[in-house]
């Protein structure tokens, strides 16, 4: 066998070795539990297993019947079950039982070291990762990705983004709370173009998008800072509230002003009493009338 033929052989039985080593070392098993969703559409699917320091480690999330292979009658009608989630990042096996539409079993997971080397190439190293997932072993973080559906079209669809550098936490991150690039380009089209991942999860989680920022600025505040929006969707400012307080000559408010009124639920019946009785138009006034009335309120009843 020439010697170029003969180290390309080598080189190959050497990479197949660690591949097979690395997919080994990306096995784990532990038991599951299941239960349908409220309107059967849907079933539940916790995983558990023991970790190598005792503790019990926990993943939780729901999944369409067409993932597992399952149908909503086999989960309904009850009896012995096997069936796979099977992504890019590895094979979920589970064997177990349903009954009245639980069911509970044990699981195999397989991770893909292809995945791994694909994520690499992207600049998404699963053994060094940086970020919230360091500490937890491999295994553990393959398996959150295939369980999670994170996969290479993920990575590149946000890559394509161009919102700077992104770790492996950030596709978990990405994953759960539905976040894309169109979603990423539409948050900087509204002006904020320097959102990192945990504000684009901000974002998701009080339902800020283009949309709440143009109702923003129809309120008034088109140049509102993006945690003034947050404050705004935690305490519910809409345009109703708004022109209700204004409509009571409250009219030069900031948002910290009206995220005060929303706390202390000062509303234009409270305000039209208050100005009856002589108090100033004036939010801090109205609070301090505000606590007045409580302090007063619980004298009485004490």
């Amino acid at each position: 066998m020439p010697k170029k033929i003969w180290m390309l052989f080598v080189l190959a039985l050497i990479l197949g070795a660690a591949s097979s080593k690395l997919v080994a070392q990306t096995t784990l098993t532990g038991d599951w539990t299941a239960s349908l969703v409220k309107d059967n559409s849907k079933l539940n699917l916790n995983f558990q297993r023991r970790t190598e320091n005792g503790s019990r480690d926990q993943f939780g999330h729901s999944f369409e019947f067409s993932e597992l292979g399952l149908t909503r009658e086999q989960v309904q009608n009850g009896g012995p079950v096997s069936f796979q989630l099977v992504r890019e990042a590895g094979t979920i096996d589970c064997e177990g039982s349903f009954q009245n539409g639980k069911g509970s079993g044990t699981f195999r997971f397989t991770g893909n070291a292809a995945f791994l080397s694909a994520m690499k190439s992207r600049g998404f190293d699963f053994e060094k990762d940086r970020g919230r997932y360091e500490e937890r072993p491999l295994e553990d973080r393959l398996f959150t990705a295939a369980a999670l559906n994170v996969t290479t079209a993920l990575a590149d669809d946000l890559l394509s983004a161009g919102f700077g550098k992104l770790d492996v936490s950030d596709l978990f991150k990405a994953a759960i709370f539905k976040i894309d690039s169109t979603f990423m380009r539409e948050m900087k089209a509204t002006g904020f173009p320097n959102l990192d991942m945990e504000d684009l999860v901000k974002a998701r989680i009080f339902h800020i998008d283009a949309q709440f920022v143009r109702k923003a600025a129809e309120m008034g505040f088109d140049k509102q800072s993006f945690e003034g929006l947050v404050k705004m969707s935690i305490f519910k400012v809409t345009p109703e509230f708004l022109a209700e307080v204004r409509n009571e000559g409250l009219t030069d408010l900031s948002v910290a002003d009206v995220v005060k009124l929303r706390i202390f639920h000062i509303d234009g019946e409270f305000i039209r009493k208050a100005k009856a009785e002589g108090v100033p138009l004036n939010v801090e006034r109205l609070v301090q009338r505000k606590l007045g009335v409580e302090r007063a309120a619980r004298r009485v009843v004490i």
